[in-house]
């Protein structure tokens, strides 16, 4: 079990919900970082007694630090702050949960001092899953996966021959609008988006749910993660969430890995690999399941999941852009200046924009990046 950790993105779903994991298991938290939610920080921080404290707000990180004059901590703001909440000499684990791209350098960062990378940032693999997975294995540290599908994808591939392999099987849920037509997600709500029929997620994840996007950022994710082509990585709808995903091997055995739909399980296994602990998190009862049903999922209606794997076939710099313009869509309908409808029209858009750099360093990742976010701001939607 890892004996220290840091969190980035301690405020939000995931980050609570480690903190909850540290908590029951005893774990030290040694690190704490979020862009803007110093209430939240400073009662982590009063809690876990850290030894760094990161405010992404570098004026809100001078409130903290006078709020926290009291304690022997470190208050840091900026990137700079975030990169040392990655690299604490004594962690061992760091946890990256920060949404967007935003997560890409501090987890360079962590990297770089190698330290193992907990990731529940999908941002991270789908920007520059060849530079980080490539950077990790010089550093000779661990990447293990936090969210729920990669996780159960980690787990049934333990003890087996990744070359023994079929293809991997994604389960979504399929969001709050499965079964729905084009013409029915037309005039759907802000509200009606967020509510997510299983799962309690932040809200930029839930409507990457709804849009079936958050999908196909697994499966970007889960290519650099497993090296496994794209041929080989197979989404399908399964709306109770029981079976969180599964293996296809070549002799035709599939292999699934089930549970409450509790993120704490995960998470709790990314931190205690390759041992499992004992926790009074929710349990699974099969008699109490129902029904497991499955269905393909809906790429005509949902067509960001489409996209997504446009993205990935086309390579280089392309999901990166794809990432950033669905970012910022996202913001814009989370702000409600657009339709639900209106976010993949607008990833699309500036997909069909995009001059592809192949071999892309991490600056140029960052630039098309910017590029992509500019081109969304500037369209008329």
């Amino acid at each position: 079990m890892t004996g220290s950790i840091s969190i980035l993105g301690s405020t939000g779903s995931i980050g609570v919900q480690t903190l909850d994991v540290a908590r029951n298991l005893g774990i030290r938290v040694a690190g704490l970082a979020a862009n803007t939610s110093i209430d939240k920080l400073e009662s982590q921080a009063r809690e876990f007694l850290p030894e760094v404290v990161a405010v992404g707000d570098e004026k809100l990180a001078k409130v903290l630090a006078e709020r926290l004059d009291d304690l022997d901590v470190e208050v840091i703001g900026g990137m700079e702050g975030f990169k040392r909440v990655a690299s604490i000499e004594s962690v061992d684990t760091v946890v990256t949960s920060i949404v967007g791209i935003a997560g890409l350098i501090p987890t360079m960062e962590a990297i770089k001092n190698k330290k193992n990378i907990a990731l529940a940032n999908k941002e991270t693999l789908v920007t520059a899953g060849e530079i980080v997975m490539s950077e990790a294995l010089k550093a000779g540290i661990k990447i293990l996966p936090v969210d729920s599908e990669h996780s159960a994808i980690f787990q049934s591939l333990m003890g087996n021959n990744i070359n023994d392999v079929s293809k991997i099987i994604l389960t979504a849920s399929g969001g709050p609008f499965r079964g729905k037509s084009s013409k029915d997600l037309e005039n759907v709500t802000l509200a009606e988006a967020l509510k997510h029929p299983n799962w309690s997620m932040g809200s930029k994840i839930t409507i990457d749910s709804a849009t079936l996007m958050n999908k196909g950022l697994e499966v970007i994710e889960a290519k650099w993660l497993f090296g496994l082509d794209i041929d080989k990585i197979k989404v399908i709808v399964h709306p109770q969430s029981i079976i969180h995903s599964m293996v296809e091997y070549v002799d035709g055995s599939v292999i699934a890995q089930l549970g409450s739909p509790d993120m704490r399980l995960p998470i709790q296994f990314a931190l205690t690999y390759p041992d499992r602990e004992h926790n009074n998190f929710s349990k699974l009862d099969l008699l109490k399941c129902g029904n497991l049903t499955f269905e393909e999922p809906d790429m005509e209606t949902f067509p960001c999941l489409n996209l997504a794997f446009e993205a990935l076939k086309i390579g280089a710099t392309m999901p990166a852009v794809m990432n950033a313009a669905n970012e910022e869509a996202v913001g814009l309908f989370l702000k409600e200046k657009i339709k639900f409808v209106d976010i993949p029209k607008a990833i699309e858009k500036v997909m069909s924009k995009h001059a592809i750099i192949n071999n892309p360093t991490i600056d140029d990742i960052l630039e098309v990046d910017l590029w992509a976010r500019q081109k969304i701001c500037e369209m008329n939607i």
